[in-house]
């Protein structure tokens, strides 16, 4: 092969890979971004009106119509792009950011104000994650990289940001006030968009889905979504144990976690030291993860890892251990979850078919997320109602019966990794339900411009 035709064969090959490092880019800005401000911002409500149901109700503000708002894009994505989406929701969250803090420091921001722009943000950061979403298993098989070491990087881009937001959020607000760590949000939301725009173009899609979003009417596609997920035992089985345990991690979040770094008297530093710390080991995990994980039995390592990452926090912080002994259980606790991630993320992309990738995965990560706008209101609640110590061990028990309930569903032996010919019914069936959709739009045309 002569030089000019190696350089001609090797140009889309980095163009590729340029596409898989720019999504993992833009999701580390991003995931950043909401890093930093699930620190800076209850720090900055519970230190400014001292009220722990206020705390509770600007996460909420937030994170509801992120989930409304990301469960009906899907479609929405199918039909404009997910580059557009996710470049738009970006700068969008960008100026609602920036401008809590200049009404603040210019004495014109009241609660209300910082809650209406809380809502904005959620309405644009809920489709524009789901966008960048899309583009991975495209961005993965261009590369020639396997799901599970496709789905392992992103939980090391997605833990590596958890250490990184939180440390630099507690540093910031430990050193500087809680209204600087706002500007940092704001700046990589707009970093974000940056490399979406210039680093990333729209998945292409196969011939069928084509069809689908110029024919299919908007809720003719979500209708094909919810039907997929509705049907899938498994798929549905986890995603109702992630609903429950991410409304207990907001509850930890939100409101436990400052109220206990308060009211122990170890500060806004404490609540960094204890994200990172956690993070930090999970990243080795999730490293470990993308090399082995193919090799590992899926279920046993899904499930230990989930209790062990999951449960000892709560037991660690009621007793009122030490913050070194909190750091150390957080550090084992990292280690167990950082498997989790690169096994769900296999499983869910082997679980729905390619042709519905858009619309039920939007759909499935809405559901996981429906509990979260209630995760602050039922942290200030369990605060109230039972101290900071009966709190966190009543959340560490609802957490433990999250995961071992669904767990024990038969539905559960489906973890393992799917076969070359399964795969091939899986898409075969999804082909055939997409026809079923096609000829359906065809005799509904007043569908076509939904």
């Amino acid at each position: 092969m002569t030089t000019a035709s190696r350089a001609t064969t090797d140009l889309p090959n980095r163009r590729l890979l340029r596409g898989l490092i720019g999504i993992l880019s833009a999701s580390a800005a991003s995931l950043s971004a909401n890093r930093v401000l699930s620190i800076a911002l209850p720090w900055f409500v519970l230190t400014t009106t001292g009220s722990i149901a206020k705390t509770g109700l600007v996460a909420f503000c937030q994170v509801l119509p992120y989930v409304i708002c990301q469960a009906l894009s899907g479609p929405i994505i199918d039909r404009i792009g997910p580059k557009r989406i996710s470049v738009l929701g970006d700068l969008i969250s960008m100026t609602a950011m920036a401008i809590a803090p200049v009404l603040y420091l210019s004495g014109a921001l009241s609660f209300p104000v910082l809650l209406a722009l809380m809502a904005v943000i959620g309405i644009a950061d809920g489709p524009a994650n789901g966008a960048k979403g899309l583009f991975l298993p495209g961005a993965t098989r261009a590369a020639r990289v396997s799901i599970e070491r496709g789905t392992g990087l992103c939980a090391v881009v997605e833990r590596t940001a958890t250490t990184v937001g939180p440390a630099l959020a507690g540093v910031v607000v430990a050193s500087f006030g809680s209204i600087f760590a706002l500007w940092i949000t704001a700046s990589l939301f707009a970093l974000s968009a940056l490399i979406v725009s210039t680093t990333l173009s729209n998945p292409v899609p196969d011939p069928h889905e084509q069809r689908t979003a110029q024919d299919a009417g908007y809720f003719t596609r979500l209708r094909e979504g919810a039907d997929f997920l509705r049907s899938a035992g498994l798929l549905r089985s986890i995603i109702l144990m992630l609903a429950a345990t991410n409304l207990l991690d907001q509850t930890f979040m939100s409101v436990l976690l400052p109220v206990w770094a308060k009211h122990s008297g170890n500060g806004a530093a404490a609540i960094g030291l204890v994200v990172s710390v956690f993070a930090a080991t999970s990243i080795i995990a999730a490293l470990v993860a993308a090399g082995v994980a193919e090799r590992l039995p899926r279920r046993t390592v899904y499930l230990v890892g989930f209790v062990i990452g999951g449960i000892p926090r709560f037991v660690a912080m009621a007793a009122g251990v030490p913050l070194w002994g909190v750091l150390a259980v957080l550090a084992a606790g990292g280690l167990g979850s950082g498997f989790v991630n690169p096994i769900l993320g296999a499983v869910t992309y082997e679980l729905i078919p390619t042709a519905l990738l858009g619309r039920v995965k939007t759909l499935a990560q809405a559901v996981t997320w429906a509990g979260i706008p209630f995760g602050g209101l039922v942290g200030a609640g369990l605060v109230t109602a039972a101290g900071v110590s009966g709190a966190l061990w009543i959340t560490g028990g609802l957490y433990l019966a999250a995961i071992v309930l669904p767990g024990l569903s038969g539905d559960w032996s489906g973890m393992r990794k799917q076969q070359p010919a399964q795969a091939e019914q899986t898409e075969q069936a999804a082909q055939t339900m997409q026809t079923a959709e096609d000829g359906a739009a065809a005799t509904v045309p007043e569908l076509a411009t939904s």
